[in-house]
């Protein structure tokens, strides 16, 4: 049944036209998108707009440009980029929140010349010092300034051009088949320096096709997407996937509005909600009873999903946290969980279409790196050092095969647990050690509260683990004591617990262990360690 549902949704075609059908499905006066101005629009408004919009957008840009996006969760943002699509640019989603030096280097991986935004956004996300920067390379135009000039004689030339959109796109010297590329996202930059991923009209379509047999997307259902676009996960999972699906979008500008959002989902009546661990814990905590009692999918992925946050979920709201996973290079979705097969502590089967096989890692005696291929694997990255060009994936299996980088182990009925990334392991006397199993003993001790484990080089010259932890009064003893009864192996307790460190957390949910390296050796520097 799961293959017949993906294989019956037509996957060669662009994203506008993805668009276009669903506007012809489910009616050009469908109320699809709405966010924190409360004005909902319908497919018509978006076409017609993207239309508008595209009609100065030309003026300025080449086509196949790679184009910088850098707008919050909004239904301006949802035009803009259906702009682009519609005369055959490539949006580039520009992480706004990682700082000058990051957003600079994405460009010129790229090769940005022409950055959209809004002067409104700028000033309230305080990001004038950025924009400064990136107007030494960059061209930036303010969406404020473009709608200034839309006149008449625009109006009537969008409109007509929307009476006969299908046939005039179709006319138009732009790439247009399901290869090309359609939009780059930038990884998180949580282990190093930020590589471009590009993502082609059928790697974001062919993944629709397989997570919409897992989770049902059509017109009786609501999704509170409060992830940010520039993310794969927010962009494909909590956008693209329900607006060509028929389910309603309600676009929130941030995840981290703990206090706002259970309410803001209760009045919604929102059916789905997408996040990550950090994220859930945190609305548990805010919300009563009441405000989640319409939620039925509820999928955890981009970090690890932990026990007690499960728990705390059932007990509280009586609902079921789904586990999925994904990579921004698989569109991303790999793995997921469903209501009617979920075994907790997995991250699901792999989704139809795909091909995987682990790959064994010397010191690791459980698992391997997941290498997987298939339709929503990535055309492939731009790097830095080759700004440009697309760097297709592979392994020594060939071409189109890419590695995760994840250690996995796959049980007997196919369901896939990630044990950890293969960076976030420490040597240890000769064993290998997650780092994640280390957060996962932590979580268990102490489960109100966040931490993080990662390994530095001691003074002679030996790995050493520390968790940084922000309960006050952790103790190694605790510990020891939740190891032992829990029969975990003494090695994944850390040599040295940090307690007066917050630690820092990237937009998307993940922990930023760049940024926590830099803190934690600043301050074993301070402290020292034994």
């Amino acid at each position: 049944m799961e293959n017949n549902i993906y294989t019956s949704f037509d996957q060669q075609k662009t994203l506008f036209s993805a668009l276009l059908d669903a506007s012809n499905n489910f009616g050009k006066q469908y109320e699809i998108i709405e966010d924190i101005y409360r004005k909902p629009t319908n497919y018509r408004k978006i076409i017609l707009q993207s239309i508008l919009l595209s009609i100065n957008l030309k003026k300025q840009t080449n086509v196949s440009e790679y184009i910088g996006v850098m707008l919050p969760n909004s239904i301006a943002l949802s035009v803009l980029f259906f702009a682009l699509q519609f005369i055959g640019r490539v949006p580039a989603m520009l992480n706004f929140t990682s700082g000058s030096f990051a957003i600079k280097r994405a460009c010129q991986t790229a090769q940005i010349k022409t950055i959209y935004t809004s002067k409104a956004f700028i000033q309230k996300a305080k990001l004038e010092n950025p924009i400064k920067e990136l107007e030494k390379e960059c061209k930036i135009f303010y969406l404020e300034d473009i709608k200034e000039k839309i006149n008449l004689k625009s109006k009537i030339s969008a409109f007509l051009i929307y009476l006969n959109v299908e046939r005039y796109y179709n006319k138009q010297s732009i790439a247009k088949t399901p290869e090309s590329a359609a939009v780059v996202l930038f990884t998180s930059g949580s282990e190093g320096h930020p590589k471009g991923v590009v993502l082609s009209h059928r790697n974001l379509l062919s993944n629709y096709a397989q997570v919409k047999c897992h989770i049902e997307f059509g017109t009786s259902n609501i999704l509170f997407c409060c992830l940010p676009l520039y993310h794969s996960f927010g962009l494909n999972a909590g956008f693209l996937m329900p607006l060509f699906g028929g389910s309603k979008v309600f676009l929130y500008p941030t995840p981290l509005d703990y206090r706002i959002i259970p309410e803001l989902i209760g009045k919604l009546k929102a059916t789905i909600l997408f996040g990550t661990n950090t994220f859930f814990k945190g609305y548990a905590n805010y919300a009563n009873s009441n405000d989640f009692k319409t939620l039925k999918y509820i999928v955890a992925g981009a970090e690890k999903l932990h026990k007690d946050t499960i728990s705390l979920w059932k007990k509280k709201f009586n609902l079921l946290i789904l586990q999925g996973y994904g990579v921004t290079e698989t569109s991303p979705v790999i793995s997921v969980n469903n209501l009617d097969k979920n075994k907790e502590g997995t991250v699901g089967c792999i989704m139809d279409g795909m091909n995987y096989y682990i790959k064994i890692v010397e010191g690791i005696n459980k698992g391997g790196h997941l290498v997987v291929k298939g339709p929503n694997i990535m055309l492939g990255y731009l790097l830095h050092d080759k700004p440009g060009k697309i760097q297709p994936p592979s392994t020594e299996k060939g071409l189109g095969w890419y590695d995760t980088g994840d250690i996995a182990e796959i049980d007997d009925e196919r369901f896939i647990t990630i044990l950890g990334r293969a960076k976030r392991f420490a040597k240890l006397g000769g064993e290998m050690v997650s780092l994640t199993a280390v957060e996962e003993l932590a979580a268990l001790t102490w489960p109100e509260t966040k931490h993080a484990s990662i390994s530095i080089v001691d003074y002679k010259n030996r790995e050493r683990i520390v968790l940084v932890t922000e309960n006050k009064k952790a103790r190694h003893l605790e510990l020891q004591k939740i190891a032992k009864k829990n029969k975990i192996s003494e090695l994944t307790i850390p040599k040295k617990i940090i307690t007066t460190l917050e630690i820092p957390i990237l937009a998307t949910g993940k922990i930023d262990y760049v940024n926590l390296e830099t803190l934690v050796k600043s301050e074993i520097k301070r402290e020292g360690i034994k």
